[in-house]
């Protein structure tokens, strides 16, 4: 018997949460303050602004600079970021589960800091173009936690905020999902400490790809 669906829309971060790429952007972001001469953020600092808005990131990682350089400071990340995006791969098992929701016909979503241009190629680099019903980036609207982006994506697909469900690894996902009314799970395989999610009350931390796929298949 087919368990009916608590949530219609599963709306999904990508860096850190169907991707494997925290560390190397942690990397990128600190090559290019140091390219720039710029103090070089922690790992932690530069982990928090995953997620963002590339304008918003860079102008938290580095809050020093004069804003006419960010343009800069954004060309020299892309540079660092582009010369090693072939060694990115999906967190193991994704495909399996975004095919297992796929069957069960939910609505599946992106909703990610990254621009247009940047999920497009990643989505082709990891065979996944199609899978998505629909996406929105960070350069064709508002940034997390703004909660514009989720609303774009259920407007798009017909779906109220009660029966959407959004997935992320940090607190600017969680935040996006409780500012347009819908719910949220943590996954705590990327960019943001799990103790941080505690005040946006999310309904599950899954610690990996494979607990994230039965928690959905058995509560979504």
């Amino acid at each position: 018997m087919t368990m009916a669906r608590r949530f219609e829309l599963i709306a999904f971060d990508w860096d850190g949460t169907l991707f494997d790429s925290t560390a190397l952007i942690v990397r990128c972001i600190q090559g290019a303050c140091r390219d720039l001469g710029l103090e070089v953020p922690s790992d932690e600092r530069a982990a928090y602004v995953i997620g963002l808005g590339l304008h918003d990131a860079l102008r938290h990682a580095a809050p020093g600079l004069e804003a006419e350089r960010y343009p800069e400071l954004g060309r020299r990340y892309r540079r660092h970021y582009l010369a090693r995006q072939n060694e990115l791969v999906l967190f193991p098992g994704t495909l399996e589960m975004l095919q297992a929701l796929k069957a069960r016909n939910h609505w599946l979503a992106v909703a990610t800091g990254k621009t247009r241009v940047g999920l497009d190629e990643a989505l082709a680099q990891s065979h996944l173009r199609g899978v998505f019903d629909a996406t929105r980036t960070a350069d064709e609207t508002a940034s997390k936690p703004s909660p514009l982006m989720l609303h774009e994506l259920m407007r798009e697909l017909g779906v109220e905020p009660e029966r959407t469900l959004m997935i992320g690894d940090t607190t600017h996902d969680l935040q996006l999902a409780r500012n347009a009314g819908a719910v949220s799970v943590g996954v705590s395989y990327g960019a943001h400490d799990v103790e941080s999610f505690a005040p946006f009350e999310p309904l599950y931390i899954a610690r990996d790809t494979a607990a994230l796929h039965r928690w959905l298949l058995d509560n979504a």
